[in-house]
């Protein structure tokens, strides 16, 4: 029986994927990046140029959370997606299923926040479908989005030596739409870190030798590592001191009993790039607004076969969770 932690971007949903989606479908792919290599966006060729593909339905709960809502998070995610590929964003596809009886005010304020991620990101919505239905709760989007590969980059791209970066602070976005969710009131302000990382990623493609990109979505930052080391075929050792997480953040976490590492982020990435070229694309992270807390915690071994934590106390396997700790994050 499939539940929600099959949904959840973890270990259940890997093999939900891999041993009954992916049994099933035996078309050949149809360009470099396919259905089966289970990368943010897949590619199609097209004459001399790859187009990159990427759909992603929207659930989140609430709709409204600190620092975004549901519209922003759907424009953001697939401009995420498509741009983690090395592929440039060109335009989104925008699906709405309403559910009856939806104020008219919210949905207006949805479409809006829409427009205004599209506008920073310099995408623009070019087509859509609208449904109203009394079969969702709530308002579900879907959005499809398409760029054309200027760089392709791959999950399965890290190579031994290479230093592991990521762009800043880990944990934000699951903590907000937690804590927003239910009520919890704790002193600081945890806002979802959302938003469109397009014009950063490309900025870095154009100076950096990148060897492999993903955002840290459902599972946070220990799904995105693993899920990188297990496609390279490849170790990493992660020092636990250099990870960036807000004081505040990692407060919520302790009193809640959450790993931060494991709560999905909307705004960052995590980078494989050559140890020469580290300390450049440091500079260039750190001169964008979605990259000025990036930090280098870690490098790619052949020593190990697992993602190692490196505490104070010693090493430990920094496992993928099962599923993401907090439900309904996107």
């Amino acid at each position: 029986m499939i539940t929600r932690l099959h949904g959840a971007g973890g270990k259940l949903m890997q093999e939900l994927i891999k041993n009954l989606i992916l049994k099933n479908i035996k078309l050949k792919s149809a360009g470099s990046l396919g259905l089966e290599d289970l990368d943010d966006s897949s590619t199609v060729n097209l004459g001399d140029k790859e187009v990159a593909l990427t759909i992603d339905g929207y659930t989140v709960k609430p709709i409204f959370f600190p620092g975004g809502d549901i519209g922003k998070l759907s424009v953001c995610g697939t401009v995420n997606d498509l741009s983690c590929v090395g592929a440039k964003p060109l335009a989104i596809a925008l699906s709405l299923i309403i559910p009856e009886g939806f104020e008219e005010e919210k949905l207006e304020k949805i479409i809006k926040s829409i427009n205004l991620a599209s506008k920073e990101a310099e995408v623009p919505i070019i087509t859509g479908d609208t449904k109203v239905s009394d079969g969702v709760d709530d308002i579900v989007i879907t959005t499809s989005g398409v760029g054309i590969v200027k760089k392709l980059v791959k999950d399965s791209g890290v190579k031994e030596g290479d230093a592991i970066i990521v762009s800043g602070t880990v944990g934000e976005h699951g903590l907000a739409i937690l804590l927003e969710r239910e009520g919890f009131e704790f002193e600081g302000d945890i806002k979802s870190d959302v938003a469109p990382l397009n014009k950063m990623i490309e900025d870095i493609l154009d100076n950096i030798k990148v060897h492999a990109i993903k955002d840290l979505t459902r599972g946070g930052l220990a799904n995105a590592l693993n899920e990188l080391s297990e496609k390279s075929r490849i170790g990493m050792i992660i020092e636990e001191e250099k990870i960036p997480i807000k004081d505040e953040v990692k407060a919520v976490c302790d009193i809640l009993g959450l790993d931060p590492l494991t709560i999905a982020n909307e705004g960052k990435i995590v980078l494989s790039v050559p140890k020469d070229e580290a300390e450049e694309c440091l500079k260039i992270l750190k001169r964008h607004k979605y990259g000025k807390d990036a930090e280098i915690i870690g490098y790619a071994t052949k020593e190990a076969d697992v993602v190692l934590l490196k505490t104070l106390v010693g090493k430990r396997i920094l496992e993928p969770p099962i599923g993401d700790p907090i439900p309904r994050v996107c």
